[in-house]
């Protein structure tokens, strides 16, 4: 990362911390800071690429880890929720820090059997309805996912109620991420769900991606959230949505890019071209976009731009 953005060299710094479910873990990272963007969790890679034909939801966030749904709780739940905790736990020992920003997810936010109803508005007060045996013990490792998600922000509002720290706390809860990548990774095979998925369509994939949920948001706007997040002091103890008006299907996304691009029309599946974005509950990214002065960016703009990198990087 510091190679690649020379200029930010004294304003960056990384530290490998290890497992960050260990008590005590980030206490000496917190000495000293302001405000902490708690963004890592545990989650789950290779479940939606082995299995993405075989379920009527195929879900696709940005997950770096394979588990076994027997392994649910160890690798994926108890790691997340203590990790959290374990920030918390940090930030209160230390009198500088003044707010905690913590990302969680939508897949906090709706139960899989309610997505389909369009006359559905789901908000920021809105909670999945799993219950941590049913994350632990799911029969798709998505539920863990859920789960966690879930558990480790609700402890992170527990937190604040029993505790009263000396900070306060804002969480945000991203739509599916899509947009350029900003660090060096080699092989597609390196790259986040969202991305290596993108990429798949980009090459080829026959047939295309299947995916159950069609909100979307840039990347670049997520980023920004949580550095508005920070800012703000008006917005804390608050719970935000951060998500586009916009809605993408894989499909789409092929018609865009065949539109657009001579190379697309050769080498980009046709699918069933035109078929229309499922209709699906709204989720409510105004509130936060307002909170937070967002401008969402398009999905259009954002694909094209993705695309043509990706091409850039992997094409030989």
């Amino acid at each position: 990362m510091l190679r690649n953005r020379p200029e930010h060299t004294n304003d960056l710094e990384f530290r490998v911390i290890g497992d960050m479910a260990i008590p005590g873990i980030f206490d000496d990272e917190a000495q000293g800071v302001d405000a902490i963007i708690h963004i890592a969790s545990v989650s789950l890679a290779g479940w939606y690429l082995s299995r993405r034909y075989e379920s009527a939801y195929s879900w696709c966030f940005p997950q770096p880890v394979v588990v076994d749904g027997e392994e649910n709780e160890r690798v994926v739940l108890i790691p997340t929720i203590e990790g959290t905790k374990s920030v918390f736990s940090a930030a209160k020992k230390h009198s500088t820090v003044k707010r905690v920003v913590l990302t969680s997810s939508i897949a906090a936010i709706f139960d899989p059997d309610r997505l389909n109803d369009g006359s559905l508005t789901l908000t920021s007060k809105d909670w999945c309805s799993i219950t941590y045996q049913e994350a632990k013990e799911g029969g798709q490792t998505f539920d863990a996912y859920r789960g966690a998600k879930k558990f480790a922000e609700l402890a992170a509002w527990e937190f604040i109620q029993k505790e009263a720290p000396h900070f306060d706390l804002v969480t945000l809860c991203p739509s599916v991420c899509f947009g350029p990548v900003v660090h060096p990774v080699s092989e597609p095979s390196g790259l986040n769900i969202s991305s290596h998925t993108l990429w798949e369509v980009v090459s080829g994939a026959d047939p295309l991606p299947y995916f159950g949920l069609t909100a979307f948001v840039d990347v670049r706007d997520v980023a920004l959230a949580h550095v508005e997040a920070v800012l703000r002091p008006e917005v804390g103890g608050q719970r935000f949505i951060i998500n586009s008006p916009e809605r993408f299907s894989y499909q789409l996304l092929a018609d865009m890019l065949r539109k657009e691009f001579a190379w697309a029309r050769e080498e980009v599946t046709k699918g069933n071209e035109g078929e229309p974005v499922p209709e699906q509950a709204e989720l409510d990214g105004e509130t936060g976009a307002n909170a937070l002065g967002l401008h969402y960016r398009g999905l259009k703009s954002c694909i094209l731009e993705t695309a043509t990198q990706l091409r850039e990087m992997y094409r030989t």
